[in-house]
């Protein structure tokens, strides 16, 4: 069940308010970490897909950087990347 109130929306007692994800550390439960690899052109094709938004791509350097605070591990960015320049691996703990 789902309830918005007042810019508050519960889902089962754990969100507390809408639209916290940048204040939110969630990284740390994931299982796979994504790595951007010398492959990354820069196209930005993995920003709009990553749930979170924790993937920018650096204006400097023109690659990709995932915000590890916040990634989930969900690997949509893996998938999506034309050139492959996303790979994963198992997240040590």
């Amino acid at each position: 069940m789902i309830s918005a109130v007042n810019d508050m929306a519960t889902i089962a007692g754990i969100i507390k308010k809408v639209g916290t994800t940048t204040e939110v550390k969630t990284g740390a439960w994931r299982s796979f970490i994504p790595t951007v690899t010398d492959r990354c052109t820069g196209c930005k094709i993995c920003e709009p897909f990553c749930p979170d938004g924790c993937i920018k791509v650096n204006p400097k350097t023109k690659k990709a950087e995932i915000d590890y605070d916040f990634c989930k591990g969900c690997l949509i960015c893996e998938n999506e990347c034309p050139f492959k320049a996303i790979e994963s691996k198992m997240e040590k703990k």
